[in-house]
């Protein structure tokens, strides 16, 4: 498996995607992919939220590309600006769920890891973690994964 470069605009997460703004999914820029890649899929986890590895979003099907953008809307199937299907993450949500870290408390960390995929896999919307893994397995050619902060 490849190494893929992963990328956010900032080390925090700015405000505009977390609970305390409008809740948008951040741009991710990925560097070169490998020309077998069929199809791009994400998965972005709390590492600290209660239950260990909390799940905020889950995407695939998108097509390759070196920039996923921002704000794509918390639907099951998107058209625009992307195509792309969503999983429900363990908020019980379609699309990015927005963290949100206690005032008082220490920050979290979003850890957001991109898969580039052999296969689009054939998954319904409202997919589960777990079934999302299942259609990878086997079919992952890249992996690369960023970190940003949730204060």
């Amino acid at each position: 498996m490849e190494q893929m470069s992963v990328q956010l605009d900032f080390t925090e997460l700015p405000d505009v995607h977390t609970c305390r703004g409008r809740g948008l999914s951040p741009r991710i820029r990925l560097g070169t992919l490998d020309p077998r890649v069929s199809s791009l899929a994400v998965i972005a986890i709390d590492p600290f939220e209660p239950g260990c590895s909390f799940v905020i979003w889950l995407a695939a099907g998108l097509a390759p590309a070196r920039e996923i953008p921002p704000g794509i809307p918390a639907e099951p199937v998107v058209d625009f600006p992307v195509r792309v299907i969503q999983g429900t993450g363990d908020g019980g949500r379609i699309g990015w769920q927005p963290p949100c870290a206690a005032p008082e408390g220490p920050p979290h960390q979003v850890t957001i890891k991109v898969y580039g995929l052999d296969t689009v896999p054939p998954l319904e919307p409202g997919f589960n973690r777990n079934e999302l893994v299942a259609a990878m397995r086997g079919h992952v050619v890249q992996f690369g994964s960023t970190i940003a902060l949730v204060r």
